[in-house]
């Protein structure tokens, strides 16, 4: 077996690979992020044919046995992962700076070493006395937590046999290398071949690794793409730093839903459970104003009451102008024409503004009904009940659509104190009797900006 060098030039946003340096990337669409990286490339002698280490295993002789989980006694942080960290998992944690993954991590690090968990924790881009500092804002910490600050990945690894502990951070991944990659710090080679050193020892010696991943400007882990590939779970710190409020949303779980999401609040003592997000989102909202509507979103198992708030008013200009946060765009422009179309509303002269209270991203075409209700009383300039609660899906004929998982939401909705629900017609047969809340079934939009 021999070694030789041979020039790649990778993207440094997705990860594409090319022999050749182009302007523009075939992957990622992106200009001039192509960088050239020496790789080494072991080829064997022709005609020498690799002998098979392993032999193929019948699929009904293989036992399966419950995977072992260690909880992280953050109950929010436990649902996204399925119920706690399996042992020798690898889980990646992304997130925007500043906005609170390490943070996040040291109080891991904290409960799991309370609960007895030897915990190595090791930083690439803090010193020993900056995470010093951020500890003792968060708590007093036992003796099982080991802190390294090193981002030799050979020096780590002879750490963590030395040690042996049962969970390893990583903090971040983009600044660890490997002496054998002959790249800088956090290119596409070195992030590769650090992530393939550490699975192997997450799965070689049973040991749960988190590893801290930046993101780019578009909201994606930098590195190449196949980071994401190689990890077991995938988890993104979401929310606005200048707002107190997190969501930590799983993407990838091959031991969970990636549907739950994790709701923190960030004090000064560090992050706080929110164990009832729907009275967090729905405090100090208006009761009487028009262009305000309380929709239901179901975010894997748990539903969650919010506000959604519209403004419209007639355009100065010749060109309205459509904003929207926390809402896909489009998708009020495309409801925008659904209401002129099909309920005459006349809004091709107006301004719209649609907002999402409390700083959360929803996607979900159960709160089409709700967009659709909180633009026509604005229009209208007529309040809604604030005791009313709506969510359905709107087609772009006006049909308002049946939606999954309609009994948790009504009876999330009774549970905080709504008085009224207007769902889809469809959904009203199989729970029209289980609940003393008021259910009105509508079938279109007319039927339901009849109730404004």
């Amino acid at each position: 077996m021999t070694k030789t060098k041979k020039a790649i030039f990778y993207c440094q946003n997705c990860g594409y690979e090319s022999g050749k340096w182009m302007g523009q990337c075939p992957g990622c669409k992106e200009w001039n992020t192509f960088v050239e990286e020496t790789i080494q490339v072991k080829t064997s002698a022709a005609g020498k044919r690799q002998n098979a280490s392993q032999e193929p295993v019948m699929l009904s002789k293989i036992n399966v046995f419950p995977e072992e989980r260690i909880s992280t006694h953050l109950e929010e942080l436990d649902r996204v992962l399925g119920g706690g960290i399996v042992t020798g998992s690898m889980i990646l944690l992304g997130g925007d700076p500043g906005i609170g993954k390490s943070t996040l991590l040291l109080q891991v690090c904290k409960q799991l070493t309370d609960a007895g968990t030897k915990v190595l924790y090791v930083s690439g881009e803090e010193s020993l006395k900056q995470i010093k500092l951020r500890a003792e804002r968060i708590g007093n910490f036992s003796e099982n937590l080991l802190l390294l600050c090193e981002t030799n990945l050979a020096i780590i690894s002879n750490t963590i046999d030395r040690t042996k502990p049962q969970a390893v951070i990583i903090d971040s991944i983009q600044t660890m290398y490997d002496e054998d990659i002959s790249s800088a710090p956090g290119s596409v080679s070195q992030v590769r071949e650090s992530t393939g050193i550490l699975m192997k020892i997450a799965k070689g010696e049973g040991i749960s690794i988190f590893i801290v991943g930046h993101v780019t400007k578009d909201g994606n882990v930098a590195g190449p793409r196949v980071l994401e590939h190689m990890v077991d779970t995938v988890l993104y710190f979401e929310g606005d730093r200048h707002a107190s409020y997190r969501i930590v949303r799983g993407v990838k779980n091959r031991f969970g839903s990636t549907h739950e999401i994790g709701v923190f609040e960030m004090q000064e003592c560090g992050l706080v459970e929110v164990k009832n997000p729907s009275q967090v989102m729905l405090s100090g909202r208006p009761t009487d104003a028009s262009g305000s509507v309380v929709v239901c979103s179901m975010e894997g198992t748990r539903p969650i009451l919010i506000e959604i708030q519209a403004l419209i008013t007639k355009s100065n200009f010749g060109l309205p102008r459509r904003t929207s946060v926390g809402i896909d765009y489009n998708r009020v422009n495309l409801l925008m024409a659904v209401l002129d179309k099909r309920a005459g509303l006349q809004l091709g002269d107006c301004d719209a503004y649609v907002n999402l209270a409390g700083g959360m991203k929803l996607g979900e075409p159960a709160i089409d009904l709700g967009i659709v209700m909180a633009i026509a009383s604005s229009y209208k300039n007529r309040v809604l009940d604030p005791n009313t609660l709506i969510f359905g899906e709107v087609g772009l004929s006006g049909e308002v659509r049946g939606v999954s998982m309609a009994e948790q939401r009504v009876k999330e909705a009774e549970r905080m104190g709504f008085t009224t629900c207007i769902l889809p017609k469809a959904n009203l047969a199989a729970i029209i009797n289980k609940f003393s809340i008021q259910l009105i079934g509508v079938s279109n939009i007319k039927e339901s900006i009849q109730y404004i």
